[in-house]
């Protein structure tokens, strides 16, 4: 992908209340720390959105003072997903997509719900690590 075109992103799982709002987050946080605000967009949703972010979710997301707690789960349309040029699933979604430009990956993470903290911290911290990768593939010429 080129350094110069806009690129979207999209993280999406079923409810949208834990792993997807996970990989949003960091991913707003690395697009602001490279300074990427206008050249990637970021889309989340789910395909039957939860009331509400999963509490432990909220809770492992506050040890990287990244505050979910007034995050809503959304449902998310296809139009949008075929805006996208790399769409990530969580593991939970059979997301499939007609447009074939669109590059859909299924990172197969485990369900944080009900899980304890621990548990959960993992599943973070690999998020983490696959949004930061993600950028360093889209836009390999930014910095941190």
């Amino acid at each position: 992908m080129s350094d110069n075109l806009p690129v979207t992103l999209g993280f999406v799982c079923v409810q949208n209340a834990g792993r997807s709002q996970m990989a949003t987050a960091f991913a707003e946080r690395e697009r602001d720390r490279r300074g990427l605000e206008d050249s990637v967009e970021i889309i989340t949703g789910g395909t039957h959105p939860a009331d509400s972010v999963h509490d432990e979710v909220v809770t492992v997301m506050q040890d990287h003072e990244i505050d979910l707690s007034d995050r809503v789960p959304r449902e998310v349309s296809t139009t949008e997903l075929e805006s996208c040029d790399v769409v990530a699933t969580m593991g939970c979604s059979t997301l499939e997509l007609d447009a074939e430009e669109i590059d859909v990956r299924d990172w197969a993470l485990t369900d944080p719900d009900g899980q304890d903290l621990e548990q959960v911290r993992v599943i973070r911290n690999d998020i983490e690590q696959r949004v930061t990768d993600l950028f360093d593939e889209v836009h390999p010429n930014s910095s941190r």
